[in-house]
């Protein structure tokens, strides 16, 4: 849905700019979806919206890396709709002068050339909102894997060792309440909503925020279980468990490694 309203406002930004002195609507845009089995893996997806907006193509592929392919696709195109695939600066030097949209099918959008795009005067966009609730229920499912053992468990099983069913566990198991969290960018929508279920759970939440503080109109600003930092020493010394949600770009690319998790307790 979200890739229809970005694709509905580029297409009414495109009609009003382009629309003849008759009053005469102009031609559907070419859009392009440059590797659409990355997100129809199943064949299931209904694109009509898309179609009903655009003049819609969609190669598919899980993922175009050969140079002359993928310029190939792009033939033409005003929309380029992509999924988790990157498209090097090289190859989108040689895109069509009628390229004017790029649309990451996604949140993360490092995979586009932002830079280059900005230099040529194409609008880039995502989707921020696509996934919340999937990936904060996922991030707090390794959560509650990691707090009993589970895959450590299950690594156990299938070499045939049963002695956590036959004598003393052997394994780390942690109860959840009043353990506390650490949220890198958890200010964000899907560091939000893990905060959310983890406050659930009964446990602490300390997020970093560049500024040090929520902004006063934040749902989570004035939660009593909520701590706010500008540092990370502090989170990560205090936190039982670490989870990252922020955008990977030049600024936090390699800024969490070896150094950082020698802060963090041992049980972490």
């Amino acid at each position: 849905a979200r890739v229809i309203v970005a694709m509905f406002r580029f297409t009414a930004r495109r009609l009003m700019s382009t629309m003849t002195s008759g009053g005469t609507a102009p031609k559907r845009p070419v859009t392009v979806f440059l590797n659409a089995s990355r997100l129809d893996y199943d064949g299931k997806l209904d694109f009509s919206r898309l179609e009903s907006l655009c003049d819609f193509h969609r190669h598919d592929v899980d993922k175009v890396t050969d140079r002359q392919e993928m310029l190939d696709q792009v033939k033409g195109a005003e929309i380029v709709i992509t999924k988790e695939m990157p498209v090097p600066k090289e190859i989108f030097q040689d895109f069509p002068e009628t390229v004017k949209l790029l649309c990451e099918a996604g949140t993360g959008y490092n995979n586009l050339p932002i830079q280059a795009a900005r230099e040529r005067g194409v609008l880039v966009c995502n989707v921020p909102t696509y996934s919340t609730e999937a990936v904060a229920h996922m991030a707090v499912t390794y959560l509650m894997n990691f707090s009993v053992s589970m895959f450590d468990q299950q690594r156990m099983l299938q070499a045939g060792d049963r002695s956590n069913f036959t004598g003393p566990f052997t394994l780390p198991l942690m109860e959840l309440g009043d353990k506390t969290v650490g949220l890198i960018g958890g200010g964000g929508m899907i560091g939000g909503k893990v905060a959310d279920i983890c406050l659930a759970l009964g446990m602490n939440v300390i997020i970093s925020s560049r500024a040090g503080k929520l902004p006063d109109s934040h749902r989570l600003a004035n939660n009593e279980r909520v701590k706010t930092v500008k540092e990370l020493d502090p989170l990560l010394q205090q936190s039982d468990f670490v989870s990252i949600h922020c955008p990977l770009n030049d600024e936090t690319r390699r800024s969490f490694g070896l150094e950082q998790l020698k802060q963090m307790k041992p049980t972490a």
